[in-house]
């Protein structure tokens, strides 16, 4: 309408108009802050939806698998993983992977659909391995290398598969659990260049041919096909297998590039890769991007931000764990100086968080809430300290989700008078559930179905309707931001294990002067998630057996699982339905100075259980002790 008029006539009128667009933006920012975050996340969450279906839609399906040999023709010199001073190129791992499919083809006549266990510590061979097998149409199981005796049996066998291999390194955590393998005819290789009809030699592995694998091998993969079992400690009992198909992995692998890691990145991982943050995320998020991994076997705080120098990282794989360790360390004056621009995990509390980018730098912290079988994430791009994840209208449309009251005391759901769950108000704890349906399943655990059933909850707001029990306790803030609060049920998590109480309980009961016995977790000033405590009731006449405790633990747990505190109790006090006391011990803590009975602290350096005294719990909280 302005344009038969003078432009020096028209320029009050522009002026205006400007002011107007400027005010609305001011004004919708002021309104809606994370407008842009949101609005960007949602265009991303369309792109991965797109690339997903026109993979799946694909005959045959684009695996991960096959996006890696895409990164191969792509640049094959490449650096894909780093490992202790070691550089090995994307099209090194492709043709070592072959190799290594060739020799466990003809040592265990493996085929397609058949799941193959794998049982290795952080290093390039995992990966080699991993590939190896997904290349012979095999999906693998990944056992955790802490576990030992009845629970590394268990955890083999839930999967159903026949074959089970080993790094080297781990030769011994399968030594006492060989001949039952045997027994029930089970294909056991290691990788060493010991003379056992178990080893696989480092010469057998060169000879073998590194030409690319018939794409027959893998013809009947889909998209729904098993990819992993990645095993997680739940509520109740011994570890679970939760599926990971190969649609899934997709998901954990795109969700690093909405993380912005790019092709140019250098990710440093020390998490262990038998858990979905080492392998999903670290491995097959860089993968994804056409990045270069940092492997480390174990987390070194002292070796952390000097091997980050080395290596010009600039992305790293935390847990809350980890960066409170960064920040207890010693100030350097050099800790300042690497190229790290963004941390990506989970589990930091507020005041590691601020503290951790008071010391270390300009680093975005990408904190991300999700567990490894369940069908609902959430993750804070925007830097928002202490929250898990942004909620916006959109959120909710991709991802059905709910806050539901839950009674801690009583340990189950809130029902109104039609038995339907209540949701919670802004700014109130409550249990996370999240809806059943086509396209946010939950695949359950394999080979358990009675557990899978256990973490479904029915009826929840209308008759026959299906969601996931997340176990875990949320809050969302008035600005939409969701924070995670505690975990409900037999489970407590430490040094970023889950640790099921059930499974602990269940060992220490075999002990001849355990009559009865309650495992729980205890919050320790300064430190992430729970520790482990056990108050035991012991066999009529019978003494506590300290150090035979400790040894005990050592053989049959691995470290994050043993309780830290024992308390002797005359009789472990039950509810009316014979569940422990559990809310009133995690309450009552360690204390000797509220709690009469006899209480003791394991000690690692005299290899047993010492009496706890005020001075000794002084020390554990302020930190004096190291736990």
């Amino acid at each position: 309408m302005l344009r038969n008029v003078p432009f020096p006539a028209a320029m009050p009128a522009i002026l205006a108009l400007l002011l107007a667009l400027l005010l609305s933006a001011l004004l919708l920012r002021s309104w809606c802050p994370y407008l842009v975050h949101d609005v960007r996340n949602v265009y991303r969450a369309v792109i991965l939806a797109i690339r997903i279906w026109n993979y799946k839609r694909k005959q045959p399906p684009i695996t991960l698998l096959d996006v890696f040999l895409q990164k191969v023709r792509q640049f094959p010199d490449k650096t894909f993983v780093l490992f202790e001073g070691r550089a090995l190129s994307y099209s090194e791992l492709d043709r070592q992977s072959n190799k290594v499919a060739r020799v466990l083809q003809g040592r265990a006549g493996l085929r397609q659909g058949q799941c193959v266990a794998i049982l290795f510590s952080n290093q390039p061979l995992f990966v080699s391995v991993w590939l190896a097998l997904a290349k012979l149409g095999c999906p693998v199981a990944f056992l955790n290398f802490n576990i030992r005796g009845k629970s590394l049996l268990h955890c083999f066998k839930c999967c159903a598969s026949q074959v089970l291999i080993v790094g080297g390194d781990l030769r011994c955590s399968v030594e006492d659990v060989l001949p039952s393998l045997r027994e029930n005819n089970i294909t056991v290789l290691i990788f060493d260049d010991k003379c056992t009809t178990e080893s696989i030699g480092n010469d057998e592995i060169q000879v073998a041919s590194d030409q690319p694998l018939p794409l027959s091998l893998r013809s009947h993969v889909t998209f729904d096909s098993p990819f992993i079992y990645i095993y997680t400690s739940g509520t109740t009992g011994l570890p679970k297998a939760a599926i990971i198909t190969h649609s899934r992995a997709h998901l954990f692998a795109f969700f690093v590039a909405t993380c912005d890691v790019y092709s140019n990145d250098v990710i440093y991982t020390t998490l262990p890769l038998y858990h979905s943050a080492g392998s999903m995320v670290g491995i097959c998020g860089c993968i994804y991007a056409g990045a270069t991994v940092v492997l480390r076997r174990k987390f070194s705080v002292s070796q952390f931000w000097d091997d980050c120098r080395q290596y010009d990282v600039t992305v790293i794989q935390y847990i809350g764990e980890m960066l409170r360790y960064l920040c207890n360390a010693p100030k350097k004056s050099n800790e300042r100086d690497h190229k790290v621009r963004l941390a990506l995990g989970n589990g930091a509390r507020p005041d590691v968080w601020k503290e951790f980018l008071n010391r270390f730098g300009n680093i975005q912290v990408c904190e991300f809430y999700g567990a490894t079988e369940g069908n609902v994430g959430f993750f804070n791009n925007v830097g928002k300290i202490g929250s898990s994840g942004r909620i916006s209208v959109f959120t909710r449309m991709f991802m059905p989700f709910h806050l539901v009251k839950y009674d801690v005391d009583r340990e189950a759901l809130v029902r109104d008078a039609n038995g339907h769950c209540i949701e919670v108000a802004k700014g109130e704890p409550g249990l996370l559930i999240a809806k059943i349906t086509p396209k946010t399943p939950f695949l359950g655990y394999a080979g358990n179905s009675v557990l899978t059933n256990q973490k479904q909850l029915r009826d929840v707001f209308c008759k026959g309707d299906l969601y996931f029990n997340s176990g875990d306790l949320m809050m969302l803030d008035h600005d939409n931001f969701i924070y995670f609060k505690d975990r409900i049920g037999d489970a407590f998590r430490w040094k970023g294990e889950n640790v099921s109480t059930t499974e602990v309980a269940d060992i220490l009961s075999v002990l001849d002067f355990v009559q009865e016995v309650c495992v729980y977790g205890v919050t320790v000033p300064g430190h992430e998630g729970r520790i482990g405590m056990a108050a035991i009731q012991l066999q009529s006449g019978r003494d506590l057996d300290r150090s035979q405790l400790y040894e005990y633990l050592r053989t049959h747990l691995p470290s994050y699982a043993w309780p830290r505190f024992v308390r002797e109790q005359k009789q472990i006090e039950t509810t009316g339905t014979f569940k422990y006391h559990k809310v009133t011990l995690t309450k009552e803590g360690f204390n000797p100075m509220t709690i009469q009975e006899p209480l003791y602290f394991l000690d690692d350096q005299k290899r047993t259980y010492v009496p706890m005294d005020q001075q000794l719990y002084n020390s554990i909280i302020t930190g004096q002790v190291k736990l």
